[in-house]
């Protein structure tokens, strides 16, 4: 059955940088469009960024355009979101997500504080 395992969520101090990553397994990964969602403490899960199948077409948060990057290895099933210029507004647990259905992996934390 499908797997997403997030990592390289941590602490950062405002305007540093972070990478997360997600590798897929027991699923076609290059044949589904990926999102990356997050969930601060208390609130709602909000939508970050959407990247189709092929690895061609972003779309991203207002709030977090120009500051984050989504993108793919559909080679090594691995889903990425390049994260720059932290706020402490970033502050969430961060989840991969198969946009098809829903199935999100357990998620990886990211606290921007100084």
């Amino acid at each position: 059955q499908a797997q997403l395992v997030e990592s390289g969520g941590g602490l950062v101090q405002p305007g540093g940088s972070l990478r997360l990553s997600c590798a897929a397994s027991g699923f076609i990964f290059g044949s589904y469009e990926m999102s990356w969602i997050r969930q601060a403490p208390g609130k709602a899960f909000e939508w970050v960024s959407d990247i189709n199948a092929a690895g061609t077409r972003t779309n991203y948060l207002d709030s977090v355009k120009d500051r984050f990057i989504i993108s793919r290895d559909n080679v090594k099933n691995t889903l990425y979101l390049q994260m720059d210029s932290l706020k402490p507004e970033d502050t969430a647990v961060y989840f991969c997500v198969i946009k098809q259905s829903g199935f999100r992996g357990q998620g990886t934390q990211v606290t921007v504080s100084s």
